[in-house]
């Protein structure tokens, strides 16, 4: 992974404490919104292709018998 240097890189809070405890909090919720929205989108993507999450629960049983060991 490579990392930009340069007038465009913003600098990175190290581990000496440099961010507050409010942008900690900000951090932290917007994480969470955006996990949450994330998980929703997961959800709705489910239930409008449901071919989709068939097809994936077929090719998962598929993959599962492939590796049992008689």
């Amino acid at each position: 992974m490579t990392e930009v240097t340069g007038e465009d890189a913003a600098p990175r809070p190290g581990p000496q404490g440099d961010i507050s405890p409010e942008e900690v909090r900000e951090h932290l919720r917007r994480r969470a919104v955006f996990l949450r929205e994330l998980a929703e989108a997961r959800e709705l993507r489910r239930r409008v292709t449901p071919h989709r999450s068939r097809r994936a629960r077929i090719h998962a049983a598929l993959r599962r018998r492939t590796f049992r060991i008689n």
